[in-house]
């Protein structure tokens, strides 16, 4: 039985969808000024995560997630660039994917752009006005009456008086209350804009996620989720622009992943602890970014620092080490195993509880290769699927614990100068540390240990340790190398 923590009643509560074996869920996705950043490759993991796990468990699930290609900070950005805001938005769209591969994140089923969707957001405001949800200002904008509607703040635990309260005097007078936010802003000079009844102007932010979403998944509908940082205003304001102009209920349950923070500090530009996924992707491997996102509970802060990723490299070379050597064959997942995985996932997809199961049976995977048990396959088969639930350790392992697969060639030890000592003396060796050259080096270990100069063989070892090359040594006698 799913249990989904629900930010609307702020409690778990058991995933009911509302057609049998069918599932709506909309994301809020980028707006696209910029690089992606940490905070989001968190969304994007932690949904991709929950989407491939409700397929799993055997819905048909619609996974809308939104681009916004329209907005303040794209102009602004557009302008000092002196490009056009397409050029801008088309190649941070692409960017965006970029980062999504990398981190393994499958495309959502429809990706709906706030430009393309400017005659639905135009008949949604139309809607708003027609049922007195929303009024012309005195500035020409388009503004949602907030005390219009009853159930404002229900979301986000608000309550309207005590926002008022803490609200500035609105100097322009061109909304009738302070709360009051914009659906349809006019054209400044310049400025992109597309034609209305109330004239040549643009959406507002929050407009277009309701359009956007009740035109690809209806009126009402199951999951609603994003960043906490967007529980209020954004979602606050969805809720009452959606039921205000559908008279229906907006979204059953809404999820929200918490924030991420920098050393223990919230990540933000003004503390200059600001990392974009890119560049993190220049010291990490991408799957080990993945893993150490899945290593939190979605709902719990995620601190971001080169310790917690390290330990997350390493954790995952121990699942990679497990599988390493085994044949995969086609087998279904172990019983025991599976329902312990299913279970840490249906209690509102506790990924941590999840990975523990992972650890549990790659432990059960070396016992079962030292022993030369014939349930070797089958562990094998069902730790590789497991982790796909999770979007992890699908790579070949040899591969992987090669180091083969860094992005952009930004490899461990990568035309490096180094001193190595060999069977005939010490000489210099500059050039790239492909695997050829690490091969030999091996060979060289062998033949001395053969030899039995365990000095040697020990000095090799220890100085491929020091190139991030960490040799291991099997019971059987031979040697395979990973990059550490």
């Amino acid at each position: 039985m799913l249990k989904i923590y629900n930010t609307l009643t702020r409690s778990k509560q058991e995933f009911v969808p509302r057609q049998p074996g069918k599932v709506g869920m909309y994301v809020c996705g980028m707006t696209v000024y910029d690089y992606c950043h940490i905070g989001h490759a968190r969304v994007m993991v932690v949904f991709d995560t929950v989407a491939r796990y409700l397929r799993h468990a055997g819905y048909q699930l619609t996974y809308v997630r939104n681009i916004t290609d329209i907005d303040d900070k794209i102009i602004q950005r557009a302008h000092q660039n002196g490009e056009a805001f397409t050029a801008l938005t088309e190649r941070f769209i692409e960017a965006m994917h970029e980062d999504e591969r990398a981190l393994s994140v499958l495309p959502p089923d429809l990706e709906p752009k706030a430009t393309q969707s400017i005659d639905d957001i135009i008949a949604m405001i139309a809607k708003l006005i027609e049922r007195e949800y929303a009024y012309v200002g005195g500035n020409g904008d388009v503004f949602y009456a907030v005390s219009r509607f009853d159930g404002y703040g229900k979301l986000s635990g608000k309550n309207i008086d005590d926002l008022n309260a803490g609200e500035r005097v609105d100097v322009d007078n061109a909304k009738r209350d302070p709360l009051d936010f914009v659906l349809w802003k006019m054209a400044k000079p310049g400025e992109p804009y597309w034609d209305s009844p109330w004239g040549q102007g643009r959406p507002g932010w929050h407009i277009e996620c309701s359009a956007m979403s009740t035109c690809c998944l209806g009126n009402h509908f199951d999951i609603h989720g994003g960043g906490m940082d967007l529980q209020f205003p954004h979602h606050e304001n969805e809720i009452a622009q959606s039921e205000g102009a559908t008279g229906e209920q907006f979204v059953n349950y809404w999820m929200h992943n918490g924030f991420v923070r920098v050393n223990e500090e919230k990540m933000s530009k003004s503390l200059g602890n600001f990392f974009t996924v890119r560049e993190v992707l220049k010291q990490y491997r991408p799957e080990i970014i993945r893993f150490f996102i899945l290593s939190s509970h979605y709902r719990s802060p995620l601190n971001y620092s080169d310790e917690q990723l390290d330990d997350a490299g390493t954790a995952l070379t121990r699942l990679y080490t497990a599988l390493r050597g085994v044949e995969i064959i086609d087998a279904p997942i172990d019983e025991e195993y599976k329902q312990r995985f299913e279970q840490a996932m249906d209690d509102d997809f506790n990924t941590p509880v999840a990975l523990a199961v992972l650890f549990d049976l790659a432990r059960e995977l070396n016992k079962a290769k030292a022993n030369q048990s014939e349930r070797v396959g089958q562990l094998a088969a069902s730790l590789k699927k497991l982790g796909g639930l999770l979007g992890v350790l699908q790579e070949e392992p040899d591969k992987y614990l090669k180091g083969q697969k860094q992005r952009d060639a930004v490899a461990v030890g990568e035309f490096a100068s180094i001193s190595l000592s060999n069977p005939t003396g010490t000489a210099s060796v500059t050039g790239q540390i492909n695997d050829e050259w690490i091969e030999q080096k091996k060979q060289q270990r062998l033949e001395a240990k053969k030899a039995k100069n365990w000095t040697l063989a020990d000095q090799i070892r220890d100085e491929l340790k020091q190139q991030g090359i960490i040799l291991e040594d099997a019971p059987d006698g031979t040697t395979s190398w990973r990059r550490g």
